[in-house]
């Protein structure tokens, strides 16, 4: 490769400016976090934001600068181990339900580490002709849709965590309005149709989201917006996390055995019924989209109402032709939001949708060559699809065939509820 031209092409230019901005949400949104808060890791599942940071880092240094940067020279040679999470074909991996325990490097020196990974990305985009620029544009971009993913856990793993502290700190302090009235929810009627299903090749996709192909859907209804939390909480009332014929058996197993009682951050106080959030405690909004919640009670709920949940398929149908607008984390809300509108309405944004659909691949999926196949292909076992975007994540993360999937209990992540019926 060569590193003799000064000024970057248009094409790498243009990848420069969304690695610049990309990379620095992730450290926005690392501002308000003591270095001891960016040490917690609640569960094996989550890790601790300094993790994250670090690891992002990582991915750039290992599969853009080693490879392409003539003259690059790792900043600490032991982060090759230490931030790997899940590439067998790179190395040996620190053990995830162990990432709490290291405290150093610092919150410090992982900024550092940063800083010093995003120079030397500067250095390799400014020195890409077209040609070349072209060539690592797909690398890039997976990079920081991963990093945009990990944004997202951030801000999902330091909820968490911060959850269990019983002063309920905020992450941030911000005052969220009183919700509105929630508009009626209705039912939107699609036809019998043999549709296509997956990303229909223009710009960045995961490989999840290929190859595209012909799917036959029966006639079915969606629910107009998503359940909302005064909804949920008749449900609760009525009994539901009482009454095992409501449950899958394994759902209702995991209820018993996790004595679950209500979604994941609500509490019973004098006051009534309160939800922890980012923005720390505060009261449980009846119009609000209904949030964390797992597939065992989303199905659960579903079936209470005289429902079903979607496929992932009737989901994609309906969003296809919809543009990709809601609450994001750009709006800095970090918080689910009523319903602003009737008709169809909330699939980007707010709560991941859980879905009926079990996490597996396409007809002719196959897994990219080298470390980078490892991304997504051997995840798909034991989970199912959520589909839309939360609060949480990035507006121009997500479209109509983006494909995030979860283990069936899995509560901490913003997942919610869509309704459909046959």
């Amino acid at each position: 490769m060569s590193s003799s031209t000064t000024t970057p092409s248009r094409g790498a230019e243009t990848l420069l400016k969304r690695y610049q901005r990309v990379r620095g949400f992730s450290r926005r949104l690392a501002e308000p976090l003591s270095p001891e808060d960016m040490q917690l890791q609640s569960m094996p599942d989550a890790s601790p934001t300094k993790w994250h940071l670090a690891h992002t880092t990582w991915f750039f240094e290992t599969f853009l600068l080693a490879p392409n940067l003539p003259g690059w020279t790792p900043p600490n040679p032991q982060f090759v181990y230490l931030y790997n999470s899940y590439y067998n074909a790179v190395g040996p991996q620190y053990s995830r339900p162990d990432r709490g325990k290291i405290s150093r490097p610092s919150a410090a020196e992982v900024l550092d580490y940063r800083r010093a990974v995003d120079e030397g990305m500067q250095r390799l985009l400014e020195s890409l002709g077209e040609e070349r620029a072209s060539e690592v544009r797909p690398l890039v971009q997976l990079g920081l849709n991963h990093e945009q993913q990990h944004q997202e856990l951030i801000l999902t793993d330091i909820k968490h965590a911060l959850s269990f502290n019983p002063l309920f700190p905020a992450y941030r302090e911000k005052e969220v309005q009183p919700a509105a009235p929630a508009h009626s929810s209705t039912w939107v009627d699609f036809e019998e149709a043999v549709v296509e299903i997956g990303h229909r090749g223009e710009g960045f996709c995961f490989d999840n989201e290929l190859p595209r192909h012909r799917v036959l859907l029966l006639p079915f209804q969606l629910s107009s917006r998503l359940v909302s939390s005064g909804e949920y909480l008749e449900f609760i009332q009525d009994g539901g996390y009482q009454r095992p014929e409501l449950w899958l058996s394994e759902g209702w197993a995991t209820c018993l055995e996790q004595r679950w009682k209500a979604p994941l951050y609500w509490r019973r106080s004098e006051e009534g019924w309160q939800q922890f959030t980012l923005g720390g405690l505060r009261p449980v909004e009846p119009a609000e989209p209904v949030v964390h919640v797992s597939y065992f009670e989303a199905d659960a709920y579903a079936r209470w109402a005289g429902g079903r949940l979607a496929t992932e398929f009737e989901w994609e149908h309906a969003a296809a032709s919809l543009p990709v607008e809601g609450n994001f984390a750009e709006s800095e809300r970090l918080h689910s939001a009523p319903a602003s509108a009737g008709g169809l309405t909330q699939l980007f944004g707010d709560a991941w949708e859980w879905t009926s659909s079990s996490y597996g691949p396409y007809p002719r999926y196959r897994p990219a060559p080298g470390a980078v196949g490892e991304y997504n292909g051997k995840f798909m076992c034991n989970q199912y699809v959520l589909r839309g975007g939360s609060c949480a994540t990035s507006r121009d993360h997500v479209r109509a065939s983006y494909r995030n999937f979860f283990p069936a209990p899995a509560r901490w992540q913003f997942s919610g509820i869509r309704l459909a019926r046959s």
